[in-house]
């Protein structure tokens, strides 16, 4: 960096959407003489030399992109924040970012298990639905109580995405992130069972949900990272 440039070097992994920004927000640690400096957010455009990205199809349908940095040069006005608080910021970003997440899975639980239940019901065999079997009706059962937990979780999380207390506020979002994601995979995998074969096929709605949900169980950290954050945080 100078008075008025900076140099980016380096590399961001699954950017939804990337290819259709035309400024990519792009964070990077402050290169100081004697020690790494503080966390800064630059506006990058997306046909600044040097910046190159692969484009690709996610498993739930979502375009993202990888990108890469390689002597991106950009003016000084193009450095957003370097604040000491930047982090923060960014963290209480991600946390609402991540409770509208929690939201949406919800909605994808109460459509997945909506569609469960009425193939259960038209479904028959040996001549009678496949609904009235008592071990399919408790398999069901079990995802209602998961969505139901993971319904409560979702509204913690929109009640203290914004909480002034950082630690506060993660410690709601990473219990709400690991009952939700425990409940969009073993949700999601009930339906495709209760499905059958069809289960995986495109031509049903309950494909492309269990793939949204098993992509939302592992978006903004994995069940089993947001554990591990809250593990810590009792310790």
């Amino acid at each position: 960096a100078n008075a008025r440039s900076y140099i980016l070097t380096g590399h961001k992994s699954v950017i939804a959407h990337g290819v259709s920004a035309n400024i990519l927000l792009v964070t990077a640690r402050l290169a100081e003489p004697d020690a790494t400096g503080p966390l800064a957010v630059f506006a990058v455009p997306h046909d600044a030399p040097g910046l190159r990205q692969v484009s690709y199809t996610t498993v739930d349908g979502v375009r993202a992109s990888d990108v890469w940095l390689e002597q991106v040069s950009v003016p000084a006005g193009a450095l957003l924040n370097a604040a000491s608080d930047t982090e923060a910021c960014i963290g209480e970003i991600l946390d609402t970012g991540l409770a509208a997440l929690c939201a949406e899975a919800i909605g994808a639980l109460d459509r997945i298990l909506a569609a469960t239940v009425e193939y259960a019901r038209n479904r028959k065999q040996f001549g009678v639905a496949i609904g009235k079997f008592q071990a399919l009706q408790h398999r069901m059962a079990d995802m209602v109580l998961h969505i139901e937990q993971a319904r409560s979780m979702s509204y913690l999380a929109a009640v203290r995405c914004q909480d002034g207390d950082p630690a506060v506020r993660r410690h709601a979002m990473s219990a709400a992130k690991v009952v939700i994601g425990q409940a969009c995979r073993f949700v999601g995998q009930q339906a495709v069972q209760l499905h059958g074969g069809m289960g995986v096929t495109d031509e049903l709605d309950v494909s492309h949900y269990f793939k949204r949900l098993m992509a939302i169980e592992l978006q903004f950290g994995s069940t089993d990272h947001h554990l591990d954050v809250f593990a810590n945080q009792l310790n």
